[in-house]
């Protein structure tokens, strides 16, 4: 019998977008234009600049997730380098982002609350039939891109995607993504794969189903490959050390997965919200579900806000060969700050169907319903956020996301559809980063400091939580992890302290949920429960 090699399950897969991790605001073209201008060149040029303060900072744990470049003094010139590409291969992209901030001020300085249709002729060149004029009911006008014909335009550019393969063993805790390019080193295997390449399929699938040498040989044959870690590396004979064990036919069986995300099954379908899931190393290997615990398919995937820790980009792609349908709320409909998940998703293979507010998905013995979500996007006009609802066999489970309660009518409209579910899970990001730590590459003027500090990304704190909790009264109720999980430092980016507003907040509800008598926990690492 020939060998059979298996993915091994420490290795972890990084999607890259010109050499950057790609999240979903590097795959739609206007978002990723802005934030190649605004957040790559920018931060890139600072390092080249002031490379000694940025390599002083990776020293710091406080300093992870700010905008410091993990590289070292060795490798500056490769970041001069990339600044110098961008031109090269995004100069239609570094473009686009100056139309965008050119029919900004055109709009901008359309006062009068008369027609607009002047202002078409006033649209770049680069912009020039991709969008739409608008006068809201206030006489303010705006526009919209029509974001079919972007990703049918030159400016969708998947030939600058590839992935970069690592391994836990090697690098120990991954480093920090968004602050710092992906270069070709010596613990690293970069591919020139696209991200709808079959590629990605037949690399992710090995981790369960083993290949032979030869397809081995033929999976990697006609792929550029870059840096010092080898295919073989990658590979083991030996199977998983902990592999996927289906539900009993009586039970509903719930599974945390880590960060938001958990997993609804019974013996004929599977649901997952919001995964991302963690590569398994010696170092957490019992305390995280990997890959090799879940599903052979995956029925639905629910995704509740276009932000990275909740669309991972990365989890998707290394599931997509397991995948039925995505659901994912509905969006704006071209607005700068809001793509579409839907148009993102389709360009990377998945089958995807979008949801309004309230829509339901019938399940066997159940279905998923979409409920509305508040807060969270530092009161930008952001549609695309989704609570899910999802009720199997007679049990009810609310996945509240990163939801605040800043008017809890809401919840009176909801109480019938939500009032005593098993399963109550919710964020308590209660003191959210500024805004424009997300969002601040698509803006095109300066920011003021105070409109920074008052606007954040900001969750639930206890006391909008337990307002919920008492109008609900859910059985029991979990509060995710806050970031608290080192194997999720690499995008996550936060060191709480026990004395952090977050982790006091999150204490305070799960003291008051006691005295209610109420189940309470806060997560961490991997949970099952059988309801």
């Amino acid at each position: 019998m020939s060998q059979q090699f298996y993915l091994k399950e420490d290795v972890y897969i990084e999607p890259l977008f010109n050499q950057w991790y790609a999240w979903p605001y590097l795959i739609a073209p206007a978002t990723a234009a802005r934030h190649i201008t605004n957040t790559h060149r920018r931060i890139m040029k600072s390092y080249v600049k002031n490379h000694e303060l940025h390599i002083l900072a990776k020293d710091y744990n406080s300093m992870t997730g700010g905008d410091f470049v993990d590289c070292s003094l060795e490798q500056l010139g490769d970041i001069k380098r990339l600044i110098g590409e961008i031109e090269q291969k995004c100069g239609d992209l570094v473009s686009l982002s100056t139309d965008i901030k050119k029919l900004n001020e055109h709009v901008a300085n359309h006062t009068s609350g008369e027609s607009i249709d002047y202002l078409y002729q006033q649209v770049p060149d680069g912009l020039k039939g991709y969008v739409e004029l608008f006068m809201h009911l206030d006489h303010h006008p705006s526009y919209r891109f029509i974001e079919p014909l972007m990703y049918r335009s030159p400016y969708y550019k998947p030939e600058l995607q590839s992935l970069s393969i690592g391994m836990i063993s090697k690098v120990g805790d991954r480093p920090f993504v968004f602050s710092t390019p992906r270069l070709p080193d010596e613990n690293h295997l970069q591919i020139n794969a696209q991200f709808n390449d079959e590629f990605w399929d037949i690399l992710c699938k090995s981790r369960e189903t083993p290949i032979s040498a030869s397809e081995l040989d033929a999976l990697f044959a006609d792929k550029t490959l870059n840096g010092g870690l080898s295919v073989g590396e990658i590979f083991t004979e030996s199977t998983p050390a902990k592999q996927y064990v289906r539900p009993a036919a009586s039970e509903v069986r719930l599974t945390y997965t880590g960060h938001a995300g958990f997993m609804v099954e019974t013996c004929e379908v599977c649901v997952l919200i919001d995964p991302v899931i963690a590569s398994r190393g010696e170092q957490y290997a019992d305390e995280i579900i990997s890959f090799s615990e879940l599903p052979p398919f995956i029925d639905y995937v629910c995704l509740t806000h276009n932000h990275q820790d909740h669309i991972n980009i990365e989890t998707l792609l290394q599931l997509r060969y397991k995948i039925g349908t995505i659901l994912v709320p509905k969006n704006n409909g071209g607005s700068l700050a809001d793509p579409s998940m839907k148009l993102i998703l389709r360009q990377l293979g998945f089958k995807v169907e979008e949801v309004e507010d309230l829509d339901q998905v019938n399940l066997p013995e159940g279905r998923i319903t979409a409920i509305p979500f508040l807060g969270e996007h530092g009161d930008l006009d952001i549609r695309s956020k989704s609570a899910w609802l999802v009720e199997i066999q007679g049990k009810k489970c609310f996945f509240g996301a990163d939801s605040a309660n800043p008017d809890i009518n809401l919840y009176r409209h909801l109480q019938p559809l939500l009032h005593d579910a098993d399963i109550f899970a919710v964020g308590m990001e209660c003191v959210g980063a500024p805004y424009t730590w997300l969002y601040g590459a698509l803006n095109t003027k300066k920011v003021a400091q105070n409109i920074r500090d008052s606007r954040r990304l900001n969750g639930s704190d206890s006391t909008q939580a337990l307002e919920i909790i008492d109008l609900l009264a859910p059985k029991s109720v979990f509060i995710y992890a806050l970031g608290m999980e080192p194997w999720y430092k690499y995008f996550i980016g936060l060191d709480y302290t026990d004395d952090a507003e977050q982790i006091q907040e999150s204490q305070k509800a799960l003291d008051e949920c006691e005295k209610r008598n109420i189940p309470a926990e806060r997560l961490f690492g991997k949970k099952i429960i059988v309801l």
